[in-house]
């Protein structure tokens, strides 16, 4: 399979990926956009007529950006609505309240490197809320992504998943010392096997899923590190909040990503299988883009949701 590459690359700008591009009459979710990478996914969709909803945890901070988005572009069909990915009831809730098609899924939201902490079902927070929230949400939207005809799914990882690979035997750390930047690790890893699976299971529906490393950037993500996951790149590897969407929204809407599934992009390219940690923001492991890991994910997580929400899962 030959390695997708575009015109585009580090430094590119979400206007810069969007031009000439018209979204009139599609409708997106954007995960986690009421600040950062999220808002400006949210806002570049809107610039180029999507209908676009902010589903987020503070609702206020949401209705603030949204109508900064309709001040910026002019599009008024931007909503917010809640959306708790640690609270299954939650999840549902949104889902059930979508009507019609969905063409545009940004699996956005994220936390990382964060203290110990479970969710009531004793998941691990940052792989309940990176991955198996996402997962709840995708699968519970998979009728209105079918009936998009051609839907998409982006599903924000990072290089942080070369820090580890899914630990099957414990991935609630019950047994091993907590690991704040293991757990972030693992979490980005089932964003990526996510991808893998979900275009291999929905390829039938028109449904494509792939995954991407933003870069470098400064947001709210970084606030329980102070930073330092940051700080730890050279400076001329930091991107802007524009250049780091840049890859989503790429994957999101570009024409160059039609049928494209299952694959992982940095800059705005399909990047190289790695089976070494690459030491750099580029690389994907291999363990990641496992297929057979990817299914064994799939059903653990089907298992893990299907007991909070039966009859939910496609």
């Amino acid at each position: 399979m030959t390695a997708l590459t575009t015109p585009f690359g580090f430094g590119t700008t979400t206007a810069e990926v969007t031009e000439g591009i018209d979204l009139t009459g599609r409708r997106a979710v954007v995960t986690g956009a009421s600040s950062g990478l999220g808002a400006e996914t949210a806002r570049a969709l809107a610039a180029i007529g999507a209908e676009v909803t902010l589903a987020v945890r503070d609702t206020a901070a949401g209705e603030k950006v949204a109508k900064e988005i309709t001040a910026a572009t002019g599009n008024h069909d931007v909503r917010v609505a809640p959306l708790d990915l640690t609270d299954l009831a939650s999840v549902a809730a949104f889902a059930g309240r979508w009507q019609g098609p969905l063409h545009i899924l940004v699996n956005n939201a994220g936390v990382m490197a964060c203290p110990e902490q479970h969710t009531e079902q004793g998941w691990e927070w940052q792989f309940a809320t990176n991955h198996l929230g996402h997962f709840a949400l995708a699968t519970a939207l998979h009728g209105a992504l079918a009936a998009a005809g051609n839907a998409r799914v982006v599903a924000v990882s990072s290089s942080g998943h070369q820090r580890s690979p899914i630990v099957w035997d414990d991935i609630d750390f019950a047994f091993r010392p907590y690991d704040p930047w293991l757990a972030y690790g693992q979490s980005k890893t089932a964003n990526v096997l996510f991808a893998v699976e979900a275009s291999r299971r929905w390829a039938g529906d028109g449904i494509t899923a792939n995954a991407v490393m933003p870069g470098a950037i400064y947001t709210n993500l970084q606030r329980h590190t102070g930073g330092g996951g940051s700080r730890r790149v050279p400076a001329e590897l930091i991107k802007t909040v524009e250049q780091g969407a840049a890859t989503s929204v790429l994957l999101a809407a570009s024409p160059l990503l039609e049928g494209i599934g299952g694959r992982y992009f940095v800059d705005c390219n399909e990047t190289e299988v790695v089976d070494r940690r690459s030491g750099t923001l580029h690389g994907v492991a291999r363990y990641a883009v496992d297929p057979a890991g990817a299914q064994r994910l799939w059903n653990l997580s089907q298992e893990r949701v299907a007991r909070f929400l039966p009859g939910s899962l496609a």
